[in-house]
């Protein structure tokens, strides 16, 4: 979706005229919903029982507690072990040649994935040079946070609750100032320089053509669109295999700038916080590249012969380093317009799905039933509770808390029907609400969400990739719902082995 800043600029007005957006007033909704962002268009619903008693009030240092004082079973192996045999499981039905697929591959990429999240949670060194990455995507924040100030300043707030609400002058500067940031990194060839020694190693570890690891490699940095940039000289001559890998590693993965809102949002004002979820939020992307190569080769083995010759794309994003800074701005400037607007009409079409389910609700009469049945959770028959309840038996699978496994599945339902965004709004307003029964299952959910996976997304690649290689376009199409399971599956791999090791 390509939306002109000046769209932007009147999502930006219309939002700092509407009382009851800027000042985040609701008399009847609880501030706990993922919708208190447009609470005016959606007062009759009321998605969580605003007098509902929280089933365990999660204190700010549980978090930190729960990681310091993790540590696995043979239950919880074992639970782990299940939960990564169902995905892959799950991975090899839909595969389209079972009898090809390189078992070796698979185990490199899974040990790889398992070595990464015992690193973060028990190598000290490990843990630092993570932490050392999460104080700069933090610095990132405060820095922005300096140029907002300056231009809305009576917008400001200390507030997370309001903060929230009032994203579009504390969140979509975070986009912006990234994606510049993005690009001067670009232009001075440092992320190329990183990428380029990623790839090199799981093109040696994973037998990897040269072309797919960078874009792999790429995407723990760039957006879906913007890392096959790297590669745009392959993109018109790989085969099925990479293509599919190509579109599963933009799937799997964030970009750095959503990075940081994300961090915004679960950390608060928190600077303790803040480091922990940025830790686990970098975390989450880095396991989500080795994840993708695992699903994609089940998913589609290569049996074509490859070639592991690693040459970046010299595509340039500007012309000099004021050039790119600039054509950076712009494009974050379009992405976070992107990001306002689809916040806009999904939450505006789940208003509208869920005035019809509750209506049916009522004259049924299971609003009551439901309300009674979830202990308060759910007072209505949603679409939240619809989404909680289908994906519940996935959740069980990779070790959620019974308790929580029906709001852990409502949230990987926003994500795959609106956005991964919708997602942690939701996951940052139970967890201030205490709604979550075990800590665990919000660090879990944050490696769950972490990914595009999303149906906008196919559309997204289609049209990004697609006007790299025009010749892939139709290519690009017949996997989009393949690109979709396997960007799902790969981040549910990375929850699985870090609930396995939290214990």
């Amino acid at each position: 979706m390509n939306i002109k800043p000046a769209v932007f600029i009147l999502i930006l007005s219309f939002s700092m005229l509407t009382p009851g957006f800027v000042s985040g007033t609701n008399d009847t909704m609880n501030s706990g919903t993922v919708i208190t962002a447009i609470s005016d268009t959606l007062q009759a619903i009321n998605i969580i029982k605003s007098d509902s008693v929280p089933v365990a009030q999660l204190d700010k240092s549980n978090l930190l507690v729960l990681e310091k004082n993790s540590g696995f079973s043979l239950v919880t192996i074992l639970r782990g072990i299940l939960g990564m045999f169902g995905l892959i499981v799950i991975a090899f039905i839909f595969s389209s040649n079972r009898k090809k697929i390189n078992w070796k591959t698979v185990g490199i990429g899974l040990l790889l994935q398992l070595l990464l999240a015992m690193g973060v949670l028990y190598v000290p060194a490990i843990q630092y040079f993570f932490e050392i990455i999460g104080k700069l995507f933090v610095l990132v924040l405060d820095f922005t946070k300096a140029g907002t100030e300056f231009l809305f300043s009576s917008f400001m707030t200390n507030d997370i609750e309001l903060a929230l609400q009032n994203f579009v002058v504390q969140i979509l500067p975070t986009i912006i100032f990234f994606s510049a940031l993005t690009s001067l990194l670009f232009y001075l060839g440092i992320i190329q320089k990183v990428v380029k020694a990623l790839a090199w190693v799981m093109t040696r570890l994973m037998n990897l053509s040269g072309a797919e690891s960078l874009s792999v490699a790429g995407n723990i940095f760039l957006g879906q669109t913007e890392s096959p940039l790297m590669i745009k000289a392959y993109l018109s001559k790989m085969n099925k295999s990479e293509i599919l890998l190509v579109m599963m590693g933009g799937m799997a993965t964030l970009a750095g700038g959503v990075l940081a809102v994300y961090i915004s949002f679960l950390g608060g004002d928190d600077p303790a916080q803040r480091l922990l979820f940025a830790k686990h939020l970098l975390t989450a992307s880095v396991m989500a590249a080795p994840g993708a190569i695992v699903i994609s080769k089940i998913l589609y083995p290569q049996t074509e012969s490859i070639d592991k010759a690693i040459e970046v794309s010299k595509e340039q994003i500007g012309s000099n380093v004021l050039d790119a800074i600039s054509n950076g701005t712009t494009e974050g400037l379009k992405l976070a317009a992107n990001v306002a607007a689809m916040l806009l009409v999904f939450i505006a079409f789940l208003a509208m799905i869920n005035y019809i389910t509750i209506s049916i609700g009522g004259w049924l009469g299971l609003n009551n039933f439901i309300s009674e049945a979830t202990d308060g959770r759910y007072s209505d028959l949603s679409l939240q509770f619809i989404l909680g309840y289908i994906f519940s038996p996935v959740m069980w699978l990779i070790g959620v808390h019974a308790q929580d496994i029906t709001l852990l599945g409502r949230l990987l339902g926003e994500k795959i029907i609106m956005t991964e965004f919708i997602g942690y709004v939701s996951l940052s307003e139970m967890k201030t609400a205490g709604l979550l029964t075990d800590p665990k299952s919000i660090i879990m959910a944050t490696y769950m969400l972490c990914g595009f996976a999303n149906f906008a997304s196919i559309g997204i690649q289609i049209g990004g990739i697609g006007s790299l290689a025009p010749n892939q376009r139709v290519l690009l199409s017949r996997f989009g719902l393949k690109a979709l399971l396997g960007g799902t599956l790969a981040s549910l791999m990375s929850a699985t082995i870090v609930g396995m090791l939290l214990g």
